[in-house]
């Protein structure tokens, strides 16, 4: 454990910001397992539009990259695409 004060500070401030990035990315998988389950039900839409709102807003608070939410949103279509395919 450090003995200087800043450093306890910076500990904190991580341990803080570790959570809550545990959480958001947590929700994420959850969203998108959501919407992956609710294809060819009535919610579909609105769970598609949540995980992608999600996967958004991580982004754009620094949670995750850019590139990785594109990637995500991309990925979640494609399946989501092939699962319509096969029913």
């Amino acid at each position: 454990m450090a003995n200087i004060k800043s450093q306890i500070k910076r500990n904190k401030q991580n341990l803080v910001a570790r959570e809550r990035n545990r959480a958001v990315k947590s929700e994420l998988r959850t969203r998108t397992k959501n919407a992956i389950a609710a294809v060819g039900t009535e919610n579909e839409e609105t769970a598609l539009r949540s995980a992608i709102k999600r996967i958004d807003k991580a982004a754009s608070k620094g949670m995750i990259h850019k590139n990785q939410a594109a990637n995500k949103k991309s990925g979640l279509m494609r399946r989501i695409n092939s699962l319509r395919a096969g029913n």
